[in-house]
């Protein structure tokens, strides 16, 4: 699987987990809600400091968006 494809789905889900918008995870990451659907879709080929952003208020360490599915830490 294509890695920003893999972002984009890990993004949504754990977004999707923590009851957020794309709206809301937008406005706590200081970003625009159509990119972060970009991202959620597989178009937009975030930074490394983007995924930090990204990753914060949903309480994960970034490298959590790179994981697969299947490969991700038991909690």
């Amino acid at each position: 699987m294509a890695i920003r494809k893999l972002v984009g789905q890990n993004l949504k889900r754990f977004r999707e987990e923590a009851g957020l918008s794309q709206e809301a995870l937008a406005f706590e990451c200081g970003l625009h809600r159509t990119y972060v659907s970009g991202v959620e879709r597989g178009v937009r080929n975030p930074t490394i400091e983007v995924l930090a952003k990204l990753a914060e208020p949903l309480g994960l360490p970034a490298w959590r968006l790179l994981v697969p599915l299947g490969n991700q830490p038991k909690e």
